[in-house]
């Protein structure tokens, strides 16, 4: 049985005003292009082909909101460190992002970085966006692309992470490919549209609804 049954395209916005009305409950998603976000997203939903998945890094230029349940949203945020889209573009990236940090719907953060770089400023600077303006939202890191690593580089790079963001952020394993940490990624998300900031409050997977 799926975690999330009820899963759909909601829109694109290219601007604060294209946002669902600010009810319910939504995650965001981010990470660095390339680091495996939108792999992520599909395999957290458990459908093929939801976020588009490219070997070309810049492919999510638009804030893509999908339902995930009644009144319950995640948001597929635009990869940064990646200078390919056109520079008036880009600069529309800031005010859109800090637009929906300020929805009282958002309930948290869950961040991407591939396990094989860790963590870098840019992703750095989306924890302390999510920690600004008063909100103070959970973040969650998913170290990504596990699978590529052995079991002393995998230690390795989860204890570094956890060094880094002791106190501001939880992190974890995760590999689309064979699914490593898979549910306890799910079950992150369930306590973040949950409204439970601490995940190890959710004993058991319940579903969106």
């Amino acid at each position: 049985m799926s975690v999330f049954p009820n899963v759909q395209f909601l829109l694109s916005a290219a601007q604060p005003a294209h946002f669902p009305p600010d009810h319910g409950a939504e995650v965001a998603f981010a990470g660095r292009s390339n680091a495996g976000k939108s792999s992520a997203i599909n395999t957290l939903l458990q459908r093929n082909g939801l976020a588009r998945v490219s070997k070309t890094p810049g492919r999510t230029r638009l804030l893509n909101f999908f339902s995930v349940g009644e009144q319950k949203r995640i948001v597929d945020l635009p990869g940064y460190g990646y200078a390919a889209a056109p520079e008036e573009e880009r600069r529309t990236w800031a005010p859109l992002i800090n637009a929906l940090r300020e929805r009282q719907s958002l309930r948290g953060l869950v961040l991407i970085v591939d396990a094989r770089r860790g963590l870098g400023r840019e992703d750095h600077a989306l924890i302390e966006w999510a920690r600004a303006g008063g909100r103070d939202l959970p973040v969650h890191v998913l170290l990504s692309k596990a699978d590529k690593l052995n079991r002393s580089e995998s230690t390795r790079a989860l204890r570094e992470a956890n060094a880094q963001l002791s106190g501001i952020a939880t992190a974890q394993l995760f590999s689309s490919l064979d699914k490593t940490g898979a549910a306890e990624a799910q079950r992150v998300l369930l306590a973040f549209l949950k409204g439970i900031k601490n995940p190890g409050d959710l004993v058991e997977i319940t579903g969106a609804d």
